[in-house]
């Protein structure tokens, strides 16, 4: 199992500035009304509720970072509702600072065009993720944007061998591998509790869902033989002692550990 490993996921909520924009909603709308006919339009045509990916505004990004050091917990937040291209901005120059390898649960089907199209609409650089060998050679054969290669790997995709009908949901993986799973809520919940100003909430959700998808990726090293048993029960014993030792500022730490014994 090499270092430096980034495991992220993000959570987003609906872009009504870009949906304004987009339908030349008259001024004196609110952003409800706005929200409310988007909707109503959709479900008279039978269609999803789900914003379509480049709608989606990235509220957090939350990241497990570890590398030969130890193990880290971060997340970048838009507190103030104009930070989004910073968030994705800091995202995309930790990539280009530790050249780590990437790994989600349907990263290449939600999290990582989403930030293509945020960072796309903010001006953003990563030109060392979009490196596709033209400035390393060692990017051809290896890159973050290739489906089939690993320095991102999207476990969901992979191991549902990239056929869409045999994908599982994390929260029911991590549970079968003996993981907390979801605590308190779901991506259906996040703006509506955004609206009640709970943004921390969904900035601690977002966490351990992160730290959920980075255990089942030590599950998965297991599996294929980057870790044996003895290195996978001291990875694990690591994770909590570092979850430990944060529970003491962050409650829910507290609560994952909890639904974890």
């Amino acid at each position: 199992m090499a270092w430096p490993v980034l495991v992220f996921d993000i959570e987003s909520i609906p872009d009504i500035d870009g949906l304004r924009a987009l339908r030349a909603a008259p001024a004196d709308l609110t952003d409800g009304q706005v929200y409310a006919s988007w909707l109503e339009e959709r479900r008279a045509k039978g269609q999803s509720d789900f914003m379509p990916l480049h709608l989606q505004r990235v509220l957090v990004i939350s990241c497990v970072f570890r590398n030969a050091e130890g193990l880290r917990i971060h997340s970048f937040v838009d507190r103030d509702g104009q930070s989004e291209g910073r968030v994705v901005q800091t995202f995309f120059h930790a990539v280009e600072k530790h050249t780590p390898q990437l790994v989600s649960w349907n990263g290449g089907g939600f999290d990582l065009p989403v930030l293509h199209y945020r960072g796309l609409r903010h001006g953003v650089e990563a030109s060392k993720y979009w490196d596709l060998g033209e400035d390393d050679r060692e990017f051809k054969w290896n890159n973050y944007i290739s489906r089939y290669h690993m320095r991102h790997l999207d476990l969901m995709d992979l191991l549902a061998m990239y056929s869409p009908k045999n994908n599982a949901p994390l929260d029911a993986m991590a549970k079968l591998c003996g993981f907390p799973g979801k605590l308190g809520m779901d991506g259906s919940q996040v703006y509506a509790q955004f609206l009640a100003g709970q943004t921390e909430d969904i900035r601690r959700y977002c966490e351990t869902d992160v730290m959920n998808t980075y255990l089942v990726y030590c599950r998965f090293q297991k599996m294929r033989g980057g870790l044996t048993e003895a290195e996978y029960e001291q990875e694990i014993a690591m994770v909590k002692d570092t979850l430990g030792n944060l529970a003491a500022s962050e409650s829910h730490w507290d609560e994952y550990l909890a639904a974890w014994a």
